[in-house]
């Protein structure tokens, strides 16, 4: 991975790369931003750059060769083991950070999901920022740098990282992906800016099952709970994907709002249900609409919160059809 191949974020790569110049490299960095937006790609790009044997970043000595295939013994990638980082990971961390480094100049160590530390881990992790190792370079990733310690976070040099614009992304996505304007566009509006979203699983949601979902919650009668509750239980069924289609039901409203402001259609998630819109547009006011909205985000707060997931979908469902 080279900075090059990664878009958009020229000033988190030029902020890096005059570090790697300059060879003013900061003991630790917190890079900061949504999920699934390059922080990851970024953090191991600066990883081959500081350990390329010509550090260039060549992309051909066995350095580089092996941060690309993921087996290079100085370069220790942490994740959150089940829910959370725990203090066991940190000590065992601790432990590779103390020896010199194997083959390179540095020993690097990516913890992604950073906000997923325990206090325990939190504060043993504390210990080795305030005593860093000589040629030790540790690079914090989170989507949520509100819950790590306020002392972890002064103690690195934080990089804050923004989603790319909805245009940029749908153009990109239009080619890789061989899509029309309009389903880049969809895409690219639900994605949310993440190219982790846009590429994965969430294609298909996004684009062959959103128009089904929102024409049955247009659909839903008010006053009648058997298709509320028959709704409730096929929503219920899609746990992995539920927080997205939230979203696309959020999406969906705010385009009704939109269209009540008399915006243009160009600035629309929904380009290709613009029937539906128009047909709701004129069946539902905008105090109903912000009432939908309120419900969506009550739904959202509680799921969270691992709530009855039925009764809380059950409760959205009959909050909106009232509204």
């Amino acid at each position: 991975m080279i900075f090059d191949t990664i878009t958009g974020h020229n000033q988190q790569k030029n902020n890096l790369l005059r570090a790697l110049s300059n060879q003013h490299i900061a003991h630790a960095y917190l890079f900061e931003g949504p999920d699934g937006i390059g922080k990851r790609l970024m953090a191991l790009a600066f990883a081959r750059a500081l350990l390329c044997e010509d550090s260039t970043s060549c992309g051909k000595c066995s350095a580089c060769l092996k941060v690309d295939h993921n087996n290079h013994p100085d370069i220790h990638q942490l994740d959150a083991d089940g829910a959370a980082l725990k203090i066991g990971q940190i000590r065992s961390l601790q432990q590779d950070l103390s020896l010199h480094p194997l083959e390179g100049s540095y020993k690097v160590c990516l913890i992604d999901g950073a906000e997923h530390f325990t206090n325990g881990a939190a504060n043993a992790l504390l210990k080795t920022l305030e005593e860093p190792q000589p040629g030790t370079l540790i690079i914090l990733l989170t989507s949520q740098p509100e819950k790590l310690l306020p002392t972890i976070r002064s103690r690195c040099q934080r990089l804050p990282f923004s989603r790319l614009p909805k245009q940029q992304l749908a153009s990109i996505l239009a080619q890789k992906l061989d899509l029309n304007a309009t389903e880049a566009t969809i895409l690219a509006a639900l994605s949310e800016g993440s190219f982790k979203k846009a590429l994965g699983p969430n294609r298909e949601l996004f684009l062959e099952k959103r128009s089904k979902l929102i024409q049955s919650l247009s659909a839903l009668p008010s006053g009648s709970t058997i298709p509320i509750f028959s709704f409730a239980d096929e929503l219920e069924m899609e746990k992995e994907t539920l927080p997205d289609i939230l979203d696309i039901f959020q999406a969906f409203y705010r385009d009704l709002l939109l269209l009540k402001y008399d915006r243009p259609e160009e600035e629309l998630v929904n380009q290709d249900l613009l029937h539906i819109l128009h047909r709701q547009n004129r069946s539902t006011t905008t105090a109903s609409l912000l009432l939908k909205l309120k419900a969506l985000a009550s739904a959202r707060f509680h799921l969270q919160r691992n709530v009855n997931r039925r009764l809380a979908l059950e409760v959205m469902l009959m909050r909106i059809t009232a509204a």
